[in-house]
């Protein structure tokens, strides 16, 4: 487990392949799930069975942080601290000052 200094921590699953990393304005393709510290499924492109496309200055600082530090191919495990996710104010089925677990797939950078 590598912990940030922002207080990201995170574990890689599977290497990846690639060398190039995502910049702060990369947009990128991932497969991922979400839940929270209990184990609650909140969002999950793995279940949808389609992944998402996004540019990563979109999403919150975790995942901003996060994918930063894989290649495609990788596979991660984020634990992102509800300061990098949606804070004191919860979003939807997210409670306030929620930890966030997600399992994050790099497929591509565009």
């Amino acid at each position: 487990m590598i912990t940030t200094e922002s207080g990201l921590q995170y574990l890689v699953l599977e290497k990846g392949t690639g060398d190039v990393h995502p910049t702060a304005t990369s947009k990128v393709k991932v497969h991922y799930h979400g839940t929270l510290i209990d184990g609650t499924v909140f969002d999950s492109s793995v279940e949808r069975g389609e992944p998402i496309t996004f540019g990563l200055n979109q999403v919150i600082k975790g995942w901003q942080e996060g994918l930063q530090y894989m290649v495609v191919g990788e596979k991660i495990r984020l634990f992102v601290p509800s300061t990098l996710g949606y804070g004191k104010s919860g979003t939807g089925p997210i409670p306030p000052a929620s930890v966030l677990i997600f399992d994050v797939e790099l497929l591509d950078i565009q």
